[in-house]
């Protein structure tokens, strides 16, 4: 599931390339895509322009000059694309102002598009209970800290990856911060001194800072608009590289099942 720097290089790429442009028409092809009036959906969006794009956690929100916003969650396999033809795949078509068109690519169509009212957003942000964005200015080590301190029982890695706890980690960018923080990524979350807590929070910074320069990583399905790959699957330190040597200290690395998801670690030098 794409994560926060690849919904954010989305997000960049969508405001450079539609900021203003108006949706002559949404051409839906796949209705249970859309999580509400099928209708209504398209009478909104018609003659609408695009003032700006945001984001919240890993949702792509798309704001109207008719005060409406469109939440769009990609879920496994979600792409927006703007260059390339429409293929089985392609659920949504928007045509738009200046000869242009945006495609909602899905191929295992867990992705959904929902129209909100924008002044409803915070409600709906408050009711899913979203943590605070990583890399906010006001996210702090003293911050992290005291999230961390309210926190009696679990486990770091399963932690990370919860969305009420921060907003738009996942599993791939757990393992690496956990791994950044010579932490192992099953330790109770009580058990973490000072130094590591410092440590992990350095690495959540960093690494998300990091992949979003890059354009995030392409480990599976993930394409960004013009249909190119991230970059940062090359930094990787330990997902997905189960056996391999550890590239801190050649031990070879392991992998178990944590929170249900497969968790790669390094038994030598994450403790």
């Amino acid at each position: 599931m794409p994560e926060l720097p690849e919904v954010e290089t989305i997000r960049c790429q969508l405001e450079a390339s539609l900021k203003n442009k108006k949706i002559l028409e949404a051409k839906i092809l796949t209705p249970r895509i859309i999580r509400s009036s099928v209708k209504e959906f398209a009478r909104r969006l018609k003659g609408a322009k695009i003032l700006s794009v945001g984001r919240r956690a890993k949702l792509l929100l798309l704001n109207f000059s008719n005060d409406w916003t469109l939440l769009t969650h990609l879920k496994m396999t979600g792409q927006y694309l703007i260059s390339g033809k429409p293929d089985k795949h392609v659920h949504i078509i928007f045509k738009l102002s200046g000869k242009k068109q945006l495609l909602f690519r899905d191929v295992r169509k867990f992705g959904f598009l929902k129209l909100i009212k924008t002044s409803e957003l915070n409600n709906y942000f408050t009711k899913e209970k979203y943590g605070p964005e990583p890399l906010e200015k006001n996210f702090t080590l003293a911050k992290f800290t005291e999230l961390l301190d309210n926190k009696t029982s679990g486990r770091i890695k399963p932690l990370l990856i919860d969305q009420k706890f921060l907003a738009g980690v996942g599993n791939i960018y757990a393992q690496e911060i956990c791994f950044y923080a010579g932490v192992d990524p099953r330790r109770q979350i009580k058990t973490l001194n000072k130094k590591e807590i410092k440590k992990l929070f350095s690495g959540l910074k960093k690494i998300l800072t990091s992949a979003v320069k890059l354009r995030g990583t392409s480990a599976d399905d993930y394409l960004d608009i013009h249909g190119h790959r991230g970059s940062y699957a090359q930094r990787l330190k330990v997902y997905r590289r189960k056996g391999k040597k550890c590239l801190r200290c050649g031990t070879a690395l392991k992998e178990i099942r944590l929170g249900g998801r497969g968790t790669t670690y390094c038994p030598g030098c994450q403790k």
